[in-house]
């Protein structure tokens, strides 16, 4: 505070030709000595004399200290009740920021709340999920504690254990909060006591080897390296640190090493630290004999020859808060003494006489204040008080070669915008036992993807087991303990973390199960035109001729046709293709079947005509089976007509075929006419059959009713297997099926009709002869 209060003396900007005094009372960390120092400071005398001034001079304009909050809580409130300045430089109890019950108290030092604020930022940043915390017996423990604890479990966190370490050590107490320390699986464990009270723990902790925590720290523990044993420092290696910022003051070293007993003469204290810095005596007078192993102090030993664990320079944690409070005051007072009347704050712009002032007013001006201190930083009070929130943190690194230091390793900026206040750099932190990867600290560890936490009953929700999404289910962005199952267009990923769309589904060309029925389709197709090409070439021979030749044609043309409607089922299905797969499907087997019905009919007639007594010959005449290829396929065009018209089928978005695929397919629309246009085609391969069965004792020269029996078992056999594997197939493979069946009849009808007569007309040839048919003897089958 001196070298603060000389510097503004030695400015020309700050109070020009104004010289500032002060006086300094030790309250000895004591709530009694700090009232006897406010009474003493406000009435002038060592005994209070309320509302009375008794100073021969000036009154001071404001008050620096106290130290400890629970002193300054005692200042604060009468010095409330005259809202005479107060401005602390280490008090950091949060009940200090309410100005209803301290009115003119300020502080440089932070409010402790944010300590709680940056501790389980930092807590969040990395992923420390189960952490301890010790904190000391005491109102600002307890509180900050509750604080802190709120803090983490927002954020997700749980607290593992919370032990309280007295304010007189009990070994007790200790060898129970080490033991906890063995037994959890928390790695980080957070501190929030004061070093002296933090001794005995440690030194119990490092006797019992426990070397795999990371200890965070708040206060004055976390940023010193005065501990007694070096198995503590061992211990506490890589622990994190929270400081408030401390900055540079600008020529106080200097000013340290300045100091000398002769400079200061009244002070009492000077003398008394020169002898134990340096080991030497100052003599009274000249008489006085020196003891045996004393030296003189000479007064020309140097300070700065003198090592930092006696007299360190460096660490301005409250001196910088100090510096910054006179410099408060310094500036306010400024500010009044620039005052232009007319344009002041108070009353009709009046302005405060810096000789005669109120203390309010200089409560007023303070409480506007707003500058940059030596080092270039901004200090202003907000409206609790309090100083804008910047602390450092640091990381405490031990060598191997025993050097030891505090590294920064990031800040907590509490004016930042939410989720930004903290800075880590995380390349610089060198963790216990010299790891460089981040310690974990959780009570479970995280659940692979596509898994829900599941809590277990009686443990904290940091406790849990992963339970596996269902099928279908992905697990909630926005809630890990539950899984939310995907819209019905959409399916999870492999991790389950996200859905997708489904995968679009149909038979296509582009597949080797599409490919492969096409061109079995086509090469059928083509197999039917060799036959038919056959037939017209050798359209003269007896063979031909005797079966009917233009009912031949017409089936082979329709069997060509059945091969070429299976590649209408491949592809997209949509609108138009689901009517004309159906409809072309129905008719061309309809023609297929009732030329096979023509062909029967006709060998029948034939027989029949021959003898003039027959009424068949009477009543319908040889040219009847002319007649019934159109007319079936007739009935079948209006039942497929009407079925367009009623309820035609259509495409439509098949979610539940197969899992995580949607099918696109065709819903035949009505089933009931679907069902009549099937049972049709059935009804004609029945009549078929029958008629085919009943030509069995015809002559071998035309028994290709024979051959017809074969080829509508055939079919039979076929669509009767289809039924149930349709039914027991999903997806495109239901189709693929209808193919199969498709071909596969229209094969049978092939192979079993036209392969024998391809047979004798190519390899045979001599039994392709009237001879031979008019020879052939009448068998029977």
């Amino acid at each position: 505070m001196v070298y603060a209060i000389l510097e503004v003396n030695n400015s020309s900007d700050i109070l020009p030709n104004i010289t500032l005094g002060f006086q300094l009372y030790d309250s000895c960390y004591n709530e009694v000595r700090s009232l006897m120092g406010t009474s003493w400071i406000l009435s002038g005398k060592e005994n209070f004399v309320p509302n009375f001034n008794c100073h021969r001079n000036i009154m001071p304009s404001a008050i620096v200290g106290d130290m400890p909050s629970k002193a300054s809580m005692p200042i604060a409130r009468i010095l409330g009740l005259y809202r005479y300045p107060q401005i602390s430089y280490a008090s950091a109890h949060p009940l200090l920021s309410d100005k209803t019950q301290f009115p003119s108290f300020l502080r440089t030092m932070s409010n402790a709340n944010y300590e709680m604020f940056a501790i389980a930022r930092l807590v969040q940043y990395f992923n420390w999920t189960w952490v301890g915390i010790i904190n000391s017996d005491s109102d600002l423990g307890r509180s900050g504690t509750q604080l802190l604890t709120k803090e983490i479990e927002s954020n997700g966190g749980c607290i593992a254990f919370q032990e309280v370490l007295p304010l007189y050590t009990s070994m007790e107490s200790v060898y129970r909060i080490v033991d906890v320390l063995k037994k959890t699986k928390a790695t980080v464990i957070i501190v929030y006591t004061t070093m002296e009270n933090l001794i005995s723990l440690m030194e119990v902790a490092s006797f019992n080897n426990i070397t795999d925590k990371v200890w965070v720290g708040t206060g004055s523990w976390s940023i010193t390296s005065d501990f007694p044993r070096r198995e503590i420092l061992t211990t506490l290696n890589g622990s994190l640190g929270l400081s408030f910022q401390i900055g540079k003051i600008p020529g106080f070293k200097q000013f340290l090493y300045s100091i000398h007993p002769t400079k200061y003469p009244d002070d009492i204290y000077i003398k008394t630290f020169w002898e134990l810095a340096f080991g030497c005596v100052w003599p009274a007078n000249k008489s006085t004999p020196l003891k045996e192993g004393s030296v003189w102090c000479t007064g020309t030993e140097r300070l700065d020859t003198i090592d930092t664990s006696v007299y360190d320079v460096n660490k301005f944690i409250y001196t910088y808060k100090i510096h910054n409070a006179v410099f408060a005051i310094a500036h306010a007072l400024h500010q009044m003494n620039i005052c232009v009347p007319g344009h002041g704050p108070f009353t009709n712009g009046s302005c405060a006489d810096i000789h005669n002032y109120q203390p309010w007013q200089l409560l007023y001006y303070i409480k506007h204040v707003k500058f940059n201190n030596t080092a270039g930083e901004p200090i202003f009070f907000d409206e609790n008080g309090d100083v804008p929130i910047y602390m450092d943190i640091l990381n405490w690194q031990l060598f191997p070669n025993g050097s030891n230091q505090y590294v920064h390793v990031g800040s907590y900026d509490a004016s930042s915008p939410k989720g930004k206040e903290l800075k880590i750099e995380l390349q610089n932190i060198l963790w216990n036992q010299g790891q460089l990867q981040v310690p974990i600290s959780v009570c479970s560890d995280t659940c692979p993807s596509g898994h829900r936490r599941a809590t277990r009953q009686g443990e904290q929700i940091c406790c849990y087991d992963c339970v596996p999404c269902s099928e279908g289910q992905i697990l909630n962005p926005y809630d890990n303990s539950e899984c939310i199952r995907c819209p019905e267009d959409k399916w999870p990923n492999s991790k389950k973390e996200t859905c997708l769309p489904k995968p679009i589904q149909f038979l296509s060309f582009d597949e080797m199960l599409g490919t492969s029925l096409a061109c079995i389709s086509v090469l059928l197709c083509l197999l039917t035109f060799s036959v038919f090409c056959l037939f017209i070439a050798k359209h003269k021979t007896p063979i031909v001729k005797a079966n009917n030749r233009e009912l031949s044609y017409l089936l082979l043309i329709s069997l060509m046709l059945c091969f070429l409607c299976s590649l209408v089922l491949i592809g997209r299905p949509n609108m138009i293709t689901c009517m004309i797969r159906q409809v072309v499907f129905g008719v061309i087997f309809s023609v297929c079947l009732s030329v096979i019905l023509a062909k029967t009919m006709t060998v029948i007639l034939v027989f029949s005509a021959t003898n003039p007594d027959s009424k068949i010959r009477r009543l319908v005449g040889l040219r009847i089976p002319i007649y019934i290829v159109p007319s079936c396929t007739v009935i079948q065009i209006v039942l497929c007509i009407v079925w367009l018209a009623i309820d035609p089928p259509f495409s439509e978005f098949n979610m539940e075929a197969e899992i995580g695929t949607i099918v696109i397919e065709c819903n035949e629309g009505s089933n009931v006419l679907f069902a009549c246009v099937l049972g049709y085609m059935g009804l004609l391969a029945s009549i078929s059959l029958l008629f085919a069965f009943l030509a069995r004792k015809l002559p071998d020269t035309f028994n290709e009713a024979k051959f017809i029996t074969f080829s509508m078992l055939v079919f039979a056999s076929v669509w009767v297997t289809f039924i149930p594997a349709y039914l027991s197939t999903k997806g495109k493979h239901m189709v693929a099926v209808e193919i199969f069946a498709i071909i596969s009849s229209s094969a049978g009808l092939l192979v079993c009709i036209f392969f024998p007569k391809c047979y004798i007309i190519l390899l045979h040839p001599e039994m392709n002869s009237k001879q031979f048919i008019k020879g052939a003897n009448n068998k029977r089958w």
